[in-house]
C-alpha cells in the first residue's frame, strides 16, 4: 500500500516520486481547458458541485472496495483543509475566472502553484528547501506575474483575481494532502476529502441542476467527465503520492511544466490564440523548475 515505503532506496523512491507527479501534471494540464469548454454550457457553481458529488460517488465506491480504514480523528481537520482547497476552492474559483478570461490566459497563473505549494509547504509540511531553490521558484513565478501585468490587466481583472485566489487556495491543498498523505496514503486522501464533500455537494447538484439538459453537447458532457473523474480524482492519485515521496517543494516545481501541456491543449481542442508571450513566459517558468530542482534541498 501507499502507506508504507523502502528505507533503503530513498534514491528510487525520490525517483518514483518525481514520476507519479509528472503524470499528475499531466492529467490535471487538461482541466482549465476542459472547464473552459464545459462552463460554456454549465453554470459554473453547478459544474464545480457535480464534479464533486460525481467523484465522490466514485470514491465512496473505492473506499468500500479496499475496505479502507477511517481516518483517525486528528485527521479529519487536514481533510478538511483539503476539501476547501482542491475539491470546492480551486475547481469553484476557476469556473467562475473562466466566465471572464481564457483557458490559454488562465493557463500562465498556473505557473504561481509551486511558489504558493512550496510556501505551504514550509508552512503546513515542515519542509525547509536550500535559499537558492527560492530563487529559482520566485523567478518562475516572476515571470508570470510580469506577463499577466504586461497585459494590463485590463481583459478581466475579475478573472485574473479569481485565478490567484484559485492558486492559494489549491496550493494549501496540495501540501495539507501531501503531508497527510504520508500517514493516510495519497489516493485515500483525495477519496476521503471527496466523501467528507459529497453530501452538501450531492444536495447542491440538485438544488441547482437546470430544468433541462437537452441543449448540452457531448463535448460539454465528456469535459464534465474529464474534470470529474480526472481532474478530481484520478490526477491527485498520482500527484499526492509524488508530493509525499520526492517532497512538496521539490515536486511542486512540475507543476511549472502545466503550463506548456495546458496551452497546447488550448490551441489544439479550443483554437485558442496563443501569443509568443505566452510562449516565451512558459518556456522561461520551465527553465526554473530545474534550477529549483536541483537546490530543493
Amino acid at each position: 500500500m501507499e502507506r508504507t515505503s523502502n528505507p533503503t532506496t530513498p534514491a528510487l523512491e525520490k525517483t518514483s516520486g518525481w514520476i507519479n507527479g509528472f503524470i499528475g501534471v499531466v492529467i490535471f494540464s487538461g482541466s482549465l481547458p476542459a472547464t473552459r469548454l464545459a462552463v460554456l454550457e454549465f453554470d459554473p457553481v453547478f459544474l464545480t458541485v457535480l464534479r464533486a458529488a460525481i467523484a465522490g460517488v466514485l470514491a465512496v465506491a473505492l473506499l468500500w472496495l479496499f475496505r479502507e480504514r477511517r481516518p483517525a480523528r486528528n485527521q479529519w481537520l487536514s481533510l478538511l483543509i483539503v476539501t476547501l482547497g482542491v475539491v470546492l476552492g480551486f475547481p469553484l474559483l476557476t469556473a467562475l475566472a473562466l466566465q471572464h478570461v481564457t483557458s490559454a490566459h488562465s493557463i500562465v497563473f498556473v505557473g504561481l502553484l509551486p511558489l504558493a505549494t512550496a510556501i505551504f509547504g514550509v508552512l503546513r509540511g515542515g519542509e525547509r528547501p536550500r535559499p537558492v531553490f527560492w530563487m529559482f521558484s520566485v523567478l518562475g513565478s516572476a515571470l508570470v506575474v510580469g506577463y499577466a501585468i504586461s497585459q494590463g490587466l485590463t481583459a478581466s481583472p475579475t478573472g485574473d483575481l479569481l485565478m490567484l485566489a484559485a492558486i492559494v487556495a489549491c496550493g494549501l491543498g496540495y501540501a495539507e494532502g501531501a503531508k497527510l498523505s504520508r500517514s493516510l496514503g495519497g489516493w485515500q486522501v483525495i477519496c476521503w476529502a471527496l466523501v467528507l464533500a459529497l453530501p452538501l455537494m450531492a444536495l447542491l447538484s440538485v438544488c441547482l441542476a437546470p430544468a433541462s439538459f437537452d441543449q448540452v453537447s457531448r463535448s460539454a458532457w465528456l469535459c464534465l467527465a474529464y474534470v470529474s473523474l480526472f481532474s478530481m480524482l484520478i490526477g491527485f492519485v498520482f500527484w499526492y503520492r509524488g508530493l509525499a515521496q520526492g517532497g512538496i517543494a521539490a515536486v511542486g516545481q512540475l507543476q511549472l511544466l502545466q503550463p506548456f501541456f495546458g496551452l497546447a491543449l488550448a490551441a489544439t481542442l479550443l483554437h485558442e490564440q496563443v501569443s509568443l508571450g505566452m510562449l516565451a513566459v512558459t518556456l522561461g517558468v520551465i527553465v526554473c523548475v530545474a534550477g529549483a530542482k536541483k537546490f530543493a534541498k
